[in-house]
């Protein structure tokens, strides 16, 4: 697997992985997404300095996507989308094993509680349960140093 950053050119994959009904349960906003509105948010987190937004590929085919953002008091909070053709093939768990070598500090994940593959994807990837509030847990890991 491999992580490449995300461009415009993705927006009709990630629209579509987005409004996946199982995703949007998964998802903080459960509603469906217009095209047009898409555009816009794609376009913002791919000219937003504190995001980073990552397609995940297999022999050259889009599999899943991954989000980094930095957040203003230094956490970076990680979300991800595995494509529904691609499911319940441990993608998710690759998705972060190839992104934390990347990333530094502390990471956060918010999960809702009955999320259960997204929960057993945070805790292999060594996250630790920190707090529940509303429905959500909150996950975390430090990463520690960049490499660099």
């Amino acid at each position: 697997m491999i992580l490449r950053p995300a461009l415009i050119t993705d927006a009709d994959a990630l629209l579509d992985w987005r409004n996946d009904a199982h995703t949007r349960t998964a998802s903080r906003n459960h509603g469906l997404v217009g095209r047009e509105g898409h555009i816009r948010w794609l376009d913002g987190v791919l000219h937003d300095p504190d995001s980073r937004l990552f397609i995940a590929e297999q022999d050259g085919i889009p599999v899943g996507t991954v989000r980094a953002d930095r957040k203003a008091d230094g956490m970076t909070e990680i979300s991800w989308t595995v494509s529904p053709r691609f499911r319940n093939r441990g993608i998710a768990r690759a998705m972060l094993h190839e992104l934390f070598p990347i990333l530094s500090g502390m990471v956060c994940a918010e999960i809702k509680a009955n999320n259960i593959a997204s929960i057993k994807v945070a805790a292999h990837a060594g996250m630790l349960l920190v707090s529940e509030t509303g429905g959500m847990l909150r996950y975390q890991r430090d990463l520690g140093p960049s490499a660099s």
